[in-house]
């Protein structure tokens, strides 16, 4: 880690990071202070999940409860992103990208929530290709005394801007503040529009503090704008908030407040029940035309409940109650075309636990309207899986009336017996349909913990692949694709034994090796090689993979007695688009496996892989 010249005092501390424990060197900061430096291969480098590999410095500054803080990081060769960590926690408690907005710089903004040592981490977005760059800390300024809120009128739209001056909440994030005369009982319809930034309206008494009473961040139809419903508890004045979703996102937007219609009434409804309905007489939260069925059901039961419709494509959404307390409803399961061709909805669910539901009808697009027939069925109970032996082949038929799925899928299923660590592969073909298999333990309501659908390569047939994470009993379903095909198929059960164990390779040599069906399997069903190398601490090495078969993947780690391996360092991409590179500086002293791997699920070919020591 490269730094300015000035001097500075720079003492060792234990960073634990998320998935692994680094010895990271920390650089101590003053408010009002400015550094340079660079990011190198050379520094602390993380193996992320969501983004991939990043490296990073880390600097150490003591904060007040309560002090609003600023960090700029500036970055000319690479995109830049801020970190801030509390004491030694491992999560970051906030973090900023782009805050500048004016290219791929960074400002971070917080409140130190307690009195202590808190870490910044200076690092690229991802990548390991790092370059020079400046931070600097500085404590903010007290917010500004929030102004009166601004009247406004029912039903009168408002322009409006967010701006660095505008007032801030306990969280240190920008609003704008409106009053309004409501009445008691009475719905108001809030709607908070921004083409600037992902836009977030707040509701709350105007008696002393702000209390929130209602929020909300979406349109209901996607986007960045945010429309609420509001039912007035008392009459009096009310206070709205607009504001970034982000807290500093700068921009111009609209807000109105109007009265709205009551709410969708909840009709009762009954397993075996047909009612009619007509849509456009009531809207939901969003403001959406919808009618509300609600009805109880018990753990284990199937529901099937369809909804046709002549004049608009229907969309059924099925939710859980709940008290206010415990969060109120929230989503389950959805539905827009389930009933096969056309624009009719039919929605499947298993339930897996009683409890109080309602299904909410409405039209595929918010503005939909005219007559629907809604039919609420109990399925019958799922079939027993037919038992399958390792190493066979059947043939099967999926026909109208065999069991549906949750996506109204038909499938047969199998049940099959396995051994712990053990490798099995499923393959299914067929002429009529394209094919779809799931895996997954015996025991309970049926969860795939694996899936594929054109893993042979070949076109529509499947090819699945799994380690067996325990011994016992297992459920392999064969299924179509999609929800109206039917025909005949053949399924393939196969055992692959044990995960073979890695060989062995020199630092300085190159391996060749190819990729097949009988080589290990990851988690998420890649074939490797596995390569053993005994490495000592500080050494410096470049691991590179080439194939002209499929994408190279290089993932490097440890693994325990029991075979569970740990990545310490990977790469998909880092000599060109389709081979890998790793440039790595061992930490410490031990054994290291390296798999040389694909990229992708299923694929298999030829490779060279080669270890060398590097400057």
């Amino acid at each position: 880690m490269r730094r300015s010249s000035f001097a500075i005092t720079v003492s060792a501390i234990a960073l634990l990071t998320a998935g692994q424990a680094l010895a990271q060197e920390v650089t101590p900061l003053r408010l009002g202070q400015s550094v340079t430096g660079a990011l190198t291969a050379e520094d602390t480098t993380v193996d992320n999940e969501e983004v991939g590999q990043f490296v990073y410095d880390t600097y150490s500054v003591r904060l007040r409860q309560g002090q609003r803080v600023e960090a700029t990081l500036r970055a000319a060769s690479f995109d830049a992103y801020l970190e801030a960590f509390e004491g030694d926690a491992t999560e970051a408690f906030a973090s900023d990208d782009d805050g500048l907005e004016e290219g791929t710089d960074s400002r971070m903004r917080f409140v130190a929530p307690a009195s202590g040592n808190y870490l910044i981490r200076a690092r690229t977005l991802s990548g390991l290709e790092g370059g020079d760059y400046t931070l600097q800390i500085n404590e903010r300024a007290a917010p500004p005394r929030a102004p009166r809120p601004t009247g406004l009128r029912i039903g009168e739209e408002i322009d409006g801007r967010i701006a660095d001056t505008d007032p801030v909440n306990d969280d240190d994030a920008l609003y704008d503040a409106y009053s309004f005369r409501a009445r008691e009982g009475q719905r108001y319809a809030i709607s908070l529009n921004s083409d600037d930034f992902d836009a977030i309206v707040r509701v709350g008494s105007a008696r002393g503090d702000f209390q929130e009473i209602a929020s909300n961040d979406d349109s209901g139809a996607g986007g960045l704008n945010s429309y609420l419903v509001f039912t007035a508890p008392a009459s009096g004045d009310f206070i709205v908030r607009a504001a970034p979703l982000d807290g500093t996102t700068n921009g111009a937007y609209t807000l109105k407040v109007e009265e709205t219609g009551p709410a969708a009434p909840r009709n009762p409804i009954a397993f075996g029940d047909t009612v009619e309905g007509n849509l456009g007489s009531h809207r939901n939260d969003f403001g959406v035309p919808a009618e509300i069925y609600t009805f109880h059901a018990t753990t284990g039961q199937r529901l099937i409940a369809t909804m046709s419709s002549d004049s608009f494509d229907t969309f059924l959404e099925l939710f859980a109650e709940r008290a206010q307390d415990a969060g109120g409803r929230y989503s389950i399961d959805s539905d827009d075309d389930g009933a096969g061709e056309g624009t009719n909805s039919r929605l499947t669910f298993t339930f897996y636990e009683d409890g109080d539901y309602a299904l909410e009808a409405r039209a595929f697009s918010d503005e939909g309207e005219g007559a629907f027939t809604l039919t609420l069925e109990e399925a019958p109970p799922l079939p027993e899986p037919a038992p399958i032996a390792v190493g066979a082949t059947v043939q099967g038929e999926i026909v109208d009336g065999d069991a549906t799925d949750d996506e109204n899928r038909g499938y047969d299923a199998y049940r099959f017996t396995g051994v712990a660590g053990n490798r099995v592969q499923a393959i299914m073909r067929s002429g009529d349909f394209d094919t779809y298999l799931q895996i997954g333990a015996a025991d309970g309501e049926f969860y795939a913990v694996a899936e594929d659908d054109d893993g042979l390569g070949e076109g529509t047939d499947s090819r699945l692949n799994y380690v067996l994470p325990a011994d016992g009993d297992y459920i392999v379903r064969a299924l179509p694709l999609s929800s109206d095909s039917t025909g005949l198929y053949s399924l393939e059960l196969i055992d692959r034994g044990p995960q073979p164990l890695p060989g062995s390779i020199l630092v300085g040599a190159t391996a060749r090796g190819t990729l097949t069906e009988d080589d290990g399997l990851t988690e998420d069903g890649s074939y490797y090689d596995a390569y053993k190398v005994t490495l000592k601490a500080g050494e410096k090495l470049r691991l590179t993979m080439v194939s002209n078969a499929f994408d190279a993947y290089l993932d490097v780690g440890q693994e325990d007695e029991s075979g569970v391996f740990t990545s310490v360092i990977s790469d998909d991409d880092g000599l060109s688009d389709t081979h890998a590179k790793i440039e790595w500086s061992v930490e410490e002293d031990g054994d290291y496996v390296i798999r040389a791997r694909s990229f992708t699920s299923g694929q298999e070919g030829a490779y060279a892989l080669t270890v060398v020591p590097r400057e």
